[in-house]
């Protein structure tokens, strides 16, 4: 995995709008990077519906939230539209992304074996580093442990 204070690996991918967001264009902020496996699961509507309930504290904060996920810009759009969300998500269709940030993995549920999203978490500073993550997320509590990380790291 990484190092804290390692260079966030740079990524462009195509938002819900397919408007290319770039880590670049993002530099002087801070970025709460969460990679989910599927729209419209428990599990990722819970911790999206928190994100976005978190986003005014995020923004008072200076930091940007974007999730990302295999899903197509349709269905993200289709999920922010259903579950009223206010947070970007974008598409990683090919999944490079997701492999460069290590969470494309081998799973195992019900005795078999395939390749999916490990729900994890990345807190980049505003210069493009990795100051803290968490993988193999538990969703309950979690976006308030982002929320307290991002403070402790901002004083």
């Amino acid at each position: 995995m990484f190092k804290v204070g390692e260079k966030a690996p740079e990524f462009c991918l195509p938002n819900q709008d397919e408007i290319e967001i770039c880590l670049r264009d993002l530099e002087g902020k801070w970025v709460i990077l969460y990679f989910y496996p599927k729209d419209n699961t428990s599990g990722c509507t819970t911790e999206a519906c928190e994100f976005t309930e978190a986003m005014p504290d995020f923004e008072g904060l200076d930091a940007v939230i974007l999730g990302v996920s295999p899903d197509s810009p349709q269905k993200h759009r289709n999920f922010i539209e259903k579950k009223k969300l206010q947070i970007t998500l974008l598409a990683d269709e090919e999944k490079n992304v997701l492999e460069s940030y290590g969470v494309w993995q081998l799973k195992k549920m019900c005795g078999k074996e395939y390749m999916g999203v490990v729900r994890s978490t990345f807190i980049i500073n505003p210069k493009g580093n990795i100051l803290s993550f968490w993988e193999k997320v538990r969703v309950k509590g979690h976006v308030a442990a982002v929320k307290e990380k991002l403070k402790e790291l901002q004083a």
